[in-house]
């Protein structure tokens, strides 16, 4: 029984970085089928976004969040044995892994960079390419309830130890979380992904209203759902701790 509960929840690098090459070729022809299908779509969504559109920053910037998702996710992996937070933290990295290459792939398929050189993280959530004169992208801010107040929006987020956009861990708390064993690094780790999962949410809500590309603005969605329903079973699990979220 052991030996077979070792093998459920034995994680490799490598099968992870394996699925996420499968999910971005397959969501690279989704992205094709849909564009196909769009064909008499108008001018305001491109069949390729432009290098500064929310599309592709939302893109670069999220594939980022994600992948320290992922990190955190497999340091808790060998730091504790509890079934609850491992099944927890191997959802969550298989799916951000899978998300992360959608969005790798995208800009492959875009023939943009995986990185947006000289911009600050989520400056697009300001508004992209063909913008009005009123920005974001000639959309109706009226479809944005709650933007104007997300992180990085307006005043942008002060980037601090590694800290790179808003829900990000610092470096500092990724060394306590890798120093950290049993319940310790159970709360620590399920206060730090809440966190982290605010900020995508966040991030996400913002492509949901900005973003052209239809299979884009879904994934989008989706993750909203999403993590959504994880903070709630975390704040959960935080509870049957004797912890709770971090203010």
């Amino acid at each position: 029984m052991a030996t077979e509960r070792t093998r459920r929840t034995r994680w490799v690098a490598g099968s992870a970085v394996a699925l996420a090459v499968l999910f971005a070729g397959a969501a690279t022809v989704a992205s094709a089928r849909d564009d196909g299908a769009d064909h008499h779509a108008t001018a305001t969504a491109p069949r390729t976004p432009a290098a500064d559109s929310a599309d592709a920053g939302f893109a670069q910037d999220m594939a980022v969040h994600h992948q320290q998702a992922v990190e955190m996710s497999f340091i808790v992996r060998d730091r504790t044995r509890d079934e609850d937070v491992r099944r927890l933290a191997y959802d969550i990295a298989n799916t951000q892994a899978n998300q992360r290459g959608m969005l790798l792939g995208w800009l492959d398929l875009w023939e943009l960079p995986k990185v947006a050189a000289g911009q600050e993280p989520m400056a697009w959530m300001a508004g992209g390419s063909g913008a009005s004169p009123g920005g974001h992208g000639g959309h109706d801010m009226g479809d944005m309830d709650g933007m104007e107040g997300m992180p990085g929006h307006g005043d942008g987020y002060q980037a601090h130890d590694g800290s790179l956009m808003p829900g990000m861990a610092t470096r500092t708390e990724l060394g306590r979380l890798r120093e950290a064993s049993g319940k310790q690094a159970e709360i620590l780790y399920l206060q730090l992904m809440t966190d982290h999962h605010k900020g995508g949410i966040d991030m996400a809500r913002g492509c949901a209203g900005l973003c052209t590309v239809k299979v884009e603005k879904r994934l989008a969605q989706g993750m909203v759902e999403a993590q959504q329903s994880e903070l709630d079973a975390m704040a959960g699990m935080l509870a049957e701790r004797g912890s709770a979220p971090r203010a």
